[in-house]
């Protein structure tokens, strides 16, 4: 793996509209109205809108990571080992789309085909500076 300290690889984009933050919502009972509610935080949010649940947007993480893996490896399997560092930065209003920035940190070989791998993710909000969220993620990769 002589991939560490490289950029890896950025996501397709992935559009968080309103009926993906309602469906979030509804999984996890989390239905606060500056998510769920578009009138009310049309008129009350300082955003102006309704916004993705932080908690969203880091699950989009995994399937952006995947994609940036299966496109650059082979991989029996990637299995998630945690995260050591997340910090949400910005808010995700309904519509935007993001996209996940991804660097391998390191790269330690566990023997038999297996890496456990620290990679540094930044959410990127489109059209925006800064991004939504920041991560410092974990996985056991099997090759």
């Amino acid at each position: 793996m002589a991939y560490a300290g490289q950029e890896f690889g950025v996501s397709d984009w992935i559009t968080v509209d309103q009926a993906r933050i309602d469906a979030f919502a509804d999984c996890t009972g989390d239905h606060q109205w500056i998510h769920v509610d578009p009138e009310r935080a049309r008129r009350e949010s300082p955003f102006g809108t309704t916004i993705a649940h932080g908690y969203l947007t880091l699950a989009l993480l995994s399937p952006m990571a995947e994609q940036i893996f299966m496109s650059r490896m082979k991989l029996k399997q990637a299995i998630n080992y945690g995260l050591d560092k997340v910090r949400f930065l910005a808010p995700v209003p309904a519509g935007s789309r993001v996209r996940n920035h991804l660097t391998i940190v390191s790269v330690e070989d566990k023997g038999d085909g297996r890496y456990l791998m620290t990679a540094s993710h930044s959410i990127e909000i489109e059209g925006s500076d800064k991004p939504a969220l920041i991560a410092r993620g974990l996985a056991l990769l099997m090759v």
